[in-house]
């Protein structure tokens, strides 16, 4: 036995039952383990391709920065309501400066990140997204106040409507003159048409009072007024006896101060287009026509007279049918036959009047 394997027994001895010692110069690929070192090395972030990952620069922080202090400026505009600020050109300019600042920050390596941040404010806090909010609220709850002058909400109350002189107002018909007049003047033509030709009546619709804006964004004192119309329980479809209806009710007009009748309905009277003729009344020739559309006035004073036959002997595809049924579903008005109506527009009721002259006071050279 060699000195080698009697101390390699010596080192057996009373190992029964161990793992066996390592060969010679220890197992292959083992590694003896290194003492701790007594400091750290510094941590290096590695990025996949190997380099480490380098900071933001600071294009990427102007660009987040400048996106949040604008969705913040269109947020407070918001609260403020202030919509015409939103639209305007400062706004729409420095939102031009954002979304270059936002795109720069994005082609740089070093900023895209917080360029992306960026961008997604943008798109979320924009002149378009926020302009449409602040137009809802201000829309719902009619509150303009914060963009007009002192002298825009002075002409918002004008009494009178722009472009009308407020004398000629005061010199026409009232409303209640108006009312009085196109009472008497229906009454009238409906007894003439029932003693010549039998015909019986029926009240279309209530009366309606519509304000009437003042041209400077509020309401006059004026309104359109819209008469009770009147029609006839029967059909009138021969082309004679349109036209002798006709003739009586002009008759009556010029008996209460208004012109002979005029025909809207016939190219040959009105000088309007036979193509426009035939899409507004059925066809460009009286004798078949839809609907007959007479009118007169009492100018210079408001009144305007209107008298329409409608004729369904001479619908040819149904069409007009459907729509005097839509409309007799709704104000329970004869499908066919004579209506009479009047419309009034700027008209001045006499209650209001002393009113309305005191308010001009306010307004030296408004007309």
């Amino acid at each position: 036995m060699t000195d080698h394997e009697k101390q390699r027994a010596r080192y057996l001895a009373g190992t029964e039952g161990a793992p066996p010692v390592p060969p010679p110069g220890g197992y292959r690929g083992a590694q003896r383990h290194a003492a701790a070192p007594a400091a750290a090395p510094a941590v290096t972030t590695v990025v996949p391709g190997g380099e480490p990952k380098k900071p933001a620069n600071v294009l990427g922080w102007v660009a987040l920065t400048t996106a949040i202090l604008f969705a913040l400026t269109l947020l407070g505009t918001l609260v403020a309501g202030g919509t015409d600020i939103v639209y305007g050109v400062t706004m729409l300019t420095v939102q031009l400066v954002v979304v270059a600042t936002v795109v720069a920050a994005l082609f740089s390596e070093r900023g895209r990140t917080l360029g992306a941040i960026a961008l997604i404010v943008t798109i979320l806090f924009n002149v378009a997204t926020v302009g449409g909010m602040s137009a809802l609220q201000t829309s719902a709850s009619g509150n303009y106040e914060g963009t007009k002058t002192a002298a825009q909400k002075h002409a918002e109350a004008y009494p009178g409507i722009k472009g009308t002189d407020p004398q000629q107002t005061l010199a026409q018909q009232s409303l209640e003159e108006v009312r009085a007049q196109s009472e008497a003047l229906f009454a009238d033509i409906r007894a003439r048409l029932t003693d010549e030709f039998g015909y019986s009546w029926t009240p279309v619709g209530d009366e309606d009072l519509r304000p009437e804006r003042n041209g400077y964004g509020g309401e006059s004192m004026l309104v359109e007024f819209t008469t009770t119309a009147w029609a006839t329980n029967e059909p009138i479809q021969d082309y004679d006896r349109k036209l002798e209806v006709m003739a009586v009710i002009s008759e009556v007009a010029i008996e209460h101060g208004l012109w002979d009748l005029y025909s809207f309905n016939d190219p040959m009277v009105s000088g309007i287009d036979p193509s426009v003729i035939a899409k507004l009344y059925g066809s460009d020739d009286p004798r078949t026509q839809t609907t007959w559309e007479y009118y007169t006035e009492n100018y210079p004073d408001p009144l305007r007279f209107y008298a329409n036959i409608y004729d369904l002997s001479n619908d040819d595809d149904g069409g007009f049918l459907a729509a005097r049924e839509a409309q007799s579903a709704l104000t329970g008005e004869p499908l066919e036959g004579l209506q009479l109506a009047v419309i009034a527009s700027g008209v001045l009721s006499e209650a209001d009047r002393a009113e309305f002259q005191e308010k001009l006071q306010d307004y030296p050279g408004f007309e």
